[in-house]
C-alpha cells in the first residue's frame, strides 16, 4: 500500500520537471530562430530587389528605388518583361546560355564518373601503394587553380615530351569545349575523389563480401551495388561541381576564349557590364537569367545534399 501511495507524487513531479524542461527548450530556441530569420532576410532582401528591378521599366529603375514598386504592386505601368526580351535577343544571352550548358553538363558528369571509379578502387580494391596514391590525389587540393592555368594552356598549345617521348600530344585544344572540359575535370577530381571515397568506404563490408561470394566481380559490384547506394553523395557533389562550372569566369575565359560564338554566360554578363554599365535594368535581368538554372538544379537535388555530405562521417 505504501508503494502505491508513493507512485502518484513521483509521476506528478516528473511531469512538472519535463514540462519545465520543454518550456526552457522552447525559450532557448527563440534566439536561434531570430538569428536564422535575420540571416535569411539579409540574403533574400537584396535578391528580391534585383528581381523587382529586372521587371521594372528603365525610367522607374533610374529614378526610384525598387521598394517603391511594393506600394502599388498591381499597377500595370510598374512592370514589364522588356528587359528579359532585350537581354535574350540583343544581348546574345540565348547563345551564351546554351554554351554554358555545353560546358557545365560534361564538366560535371566526367569528373564524377572518374572519381566514382577511383573512390571504389581506393576503398575496396587491394593493390600496392593505394594509400600513397590517395594521399597524393588529396594533396592536389592545395594547388591553387591560378598556378595551373599557364602550364595547362601550354600543354594544349604545344603538347609535352618526357625523355624524348610524347606524353601529351599537340592537339591544339585552346578555344575548344574539350579543352575546358578537361580543365574543369582536372580541377574537380581531387575533391570529388576525396568526398566519394569517404562515402563509399563507409558502406557495410558485408554487402561487398556477399556479392563476392555470389561470384560478382568488381565491375558488377560497382555498377549494381555501389552506384545505387552512392546516389546521395554523387548528387551532393554534382550540385557543387555544376555551380562551380556554371559560375566560372576565369577558366572559361582562359581555355575557351571570349568570342561571340564561344563565350559562356558569365562572359556575356561581364561584357554587358562593360558595355552598358549604366543600364541596371538590363543587368538585373541578365543576373536572373544566369541564376535560373542553378536554382533549379539546387532545389531539385536538395534532398540529397545534406545526406550526401553527412553520410560516411559517422559509421554505424
Amino acid at each position: 500500500m505504501s508503494t502505491a501511495q508513493a507512485l502518484p507524487p513521483v509521476k506528478r513531479t516528473m511531469g512538472r520537471t519535463s514540462g519545465r524542461g520543454a518550456l526552457g527548450e522552447r525559450r532557448a530556441g527563440w534566439p536561434v530562430r531570430i538569428i536564422v530569420l535575420v540571416i535569411v532576410g539579409l540574403w533574400v532582401i537584396p535578391t528580391l530587389g534585383v528581381l523587382i528591378n529586372s521587371l521594372r521599366p528603365e525610367e522607374l529603375v533610374d529614378n526610384t528605388g525598387w521598394w517603391t514598386a511594393l506600394a502599388h504592386p498591381f499597377r500595370v505601368a510598374e512592370w514589364t518583361f522588356e528587359n528579359y526580351r532585350t537581354v535574350l535577343s540583343a544581348g546574345g544571352f540565348g547563345n551564351a546560355f546554351l554554351n554554358s550548358l555545353a560546358v557545365a553538363i560534361p564538366a560535371t558528369v566526367i569528373p564524377i564518373t572518374i572519381a566514382a571509379f577511383a573512390a571504389y578502387a581506393f576503398s575496396w580494391m587491394e593493390f600496392r601503394g593505394r594509400y600513397v596514391m590517395f594521399v597524393a590525389v588529396v594533396g592536389l587540393l592545395v594547388v591553387p587553380l591560378q598556378m595551373a592555368l599557364i602550364p595547362i594552356l601550354r600543354l594544349y598549345t604545344s603538347g609535352a615530351q618526357l625523355f624524348g617521348r610524347v606524353i601529351f600530344p599537340d592537339l591544339d585544344l585552346g578555344g575548344t569545349f574539350l579543352g575546358v572540359w578537361l580543365a574543369h575535370t582536372g580541377f574537380g577530381l581531387p575533391l570529388a575523389t576525396y568526398l566519394l571515397r569517404n562515402y563509399i568506404g563507409s558502406l557495410p563490408s558485408s554487402i561487398i563480401e556477399s556479392a563476392k561470394i555470389d561470384g560478382a566481380d568488381h565491375f558488377k559490384i560497382f555498377l549494381r551495388l555501389i552506384i545505387p547506394l552512392s546516389v546521395p553523395a554523387l548528387a551532393a557533389f554534382a550540385i557543387f561541381q555544376f555551380l562551380w562550372v556554371w559560375n566560372d569566369l576565369l577558366v572559361a575565359y582562359v581555355f575557351l576564349g571570349g568570342s561571340q560564338e564561344n563565350r559562356v554566360l558569365t562572359l556575356a554578363l561581364a561584357d554587358l557590364v562593360g558595355a552598358r554599365g549604366e543600364n541596371w535594368h538590363l543587368l538585373t535581368a541578365a543576373a536572373f537569367v544566369s541564376m535560373s538554372l542553378p536554382l533549379v538544379v539546387f532545389f531539385s537535388l536538395q534532398k540529397y545534399f545534406v545526406r550526401g555530405l553527412t553520410a560516411g562521417s559517422v559509421k554505424g
